[in-house]
């Protein structure tokens, strides 16, 4: 969060120097080193910052949040008529532009010249003497049959000041630049409350996904949990060799599901050493009319997977596909190929009520396998001859 509001002033610094270097690349005079400094120093150059900037993160901060965003949109229209009018009656671009030392230039200039031309152009004109007068010059020649003295003197045309006469009622300039301005406020406003929004989705989704995997961890535990004890107890009132061994299988898969899986993906011999624990563990409570088939192959280094996924159906298949009446067989083959992890888990029917009872720990798993393996994964579950099947493809990348 810190790195994400750091870049965005970065953002906010640079394009406003941007912005407000145009005025000094466009206005600045080339025949004075100084000019760019007169230019800074200049009130209408701070008139013409101060009033983008502040109709910027006026739109930021306070009517875009505060009004169009929640849907008050006519209220947001009169502000920004508002900005309009107050844009509009400052003429900020405008009044920076006559202000400025090298357009002053441009006008002096160009009255120098017009003077220039209309002393050039009275000299050309015919010259008369008159009697009693001296020689004046008039602006066409002689008319005949007229009394020259009857004549009014040449009117001089009247003209304003240059700097005058380039304002203008209407600072075009200004009002595109506030449509510019609002529009930008409008759009980054708008994309920072859907990244926001898209931020709290995320959140919620990945801690309904943590509270998720907590619900199916404490699932695996206390059922796992207490028979595996009963179990290693059984074996300790034997004096079994099996009991150390038993007890350090079980201390691996509490640590492991406890400690590890608290990372979307861990390493896949970490996964695969779990579930062997405890398929080990399981055998001990099993009778001689369950028999387990457990397989491994292909290069599993290096490989990672999301943990619990394949536990999740490994300790299903344990919980309802055993029967101490009938013959059971559990069959578990995994396998690591290029790019896939390959699964499949088969185990007799022994009560309808299977997938009813499953239901929740299944449901549990396809989310956690939408949301880390979205597009990236293969499920089949079916039930087919008095068998349940589970047949799962996990893609790398």
């Amino acid at each position: 969060m810190f790195k994400f509001k750091l870049s965005t002033t970065i953002i906010h610094i640079t394009g406003w120097l941007l912005f407000l270097l145009l005025p000094v690349l466009f206005l600045n005079s080339g025949n004075k080193s100084g000019s760019a400094l007169l230019l800074f120093s200049s009130p209408f150059y701070w008139l013409f910052a101060i009033t983008y900037l502040a109709l910027f993160y006026f739109n930021i901060w306070y009517a875009i949040p505060a009004f169009f965003l929640k849907g008050r949109y006519l209220i947001y229209g009169v502000l920004v008529l508002i900005t309009f009018g107050g844009v509009f009656f400052l003429q900020p671009f405008d009044k920076l532009l006559v202000h400025n030392p090298r357009f002053q230039q441009q006008m002096e200039a160009a009255a120098t010249r017009q003077d220039s031309v209309m002393q050039a152009a009275a000299q050309s004109r015919p010259r008369i003497a008159l009697k009693g007068f001296d020689t004046v010059s008039l602006p066409f020649g002689p008319l005949p049959n007229q009394d020259l003295r009857m004549q009014e003197p040449i009117k001089k045309q009247f003209k304003l000041n240059p700097l005058w006469e380039h304002s203008k009622p209407v600072d075009i300039v200004s009002l595109v630049l506030f449509f510019i301005i609002t529009a930008l406020a409008l759009s980054v406003r708008t994309v920072e409350q859907w990244r926001t929004t898209e931020q709290k989705v995320i959140k919620t989704e990945s801690e309904k996904v943590t509270a998720e995997l907590s619900f199916l961890k404490a699932q695996i535990n206390p059922h796992f949990l207490f028979n595996t004890l009963n179990n290693i107890y059984t074996l300790s009132v034997m004096n079994s060799k099996h009991t150390s061994e038993s007890i350090m299988k079980l201390s691996n898969i509490m640590r492991y599901v406890t400690d590890d899986v608290t990372r979307d993906f861990v390493p896949l011999n970490d996964d695969l050493k779990c579930i062997k624990d405890y398929i080990d563990l399981q055998k001990l409570r099993l009778g001689p009319k369950t028999i387990v088939t457990f397989n491994i192959t292909g290069d599993t280094a290096g490989r990672q997977i999301v943990p619990l996924i394949l536990m999740s159906f490994v300790e299903n298949t344990f919980k309802y596909g055993i029967s101490k009446k009938e013959q059971s067989e559990i069959v578990i083959d995994i396998k690591a190929e290029v790019g896939s992890i390959i699964f499949f888990c088969q185990n007799k029917i022994f009560n309808r009520q299977i997938t009813e009872r499953s239901g929740i720990g299944i449901a549990n798993t396809k989310q956690r396998l939408q949301h880390l393996y979205a597009g990236k994964y293969m499920l089949n579950i079916r039930e087919a001859d008095e068998f349940f099947r589970v047949d799962l493809v996990l893609k790398d990348g």
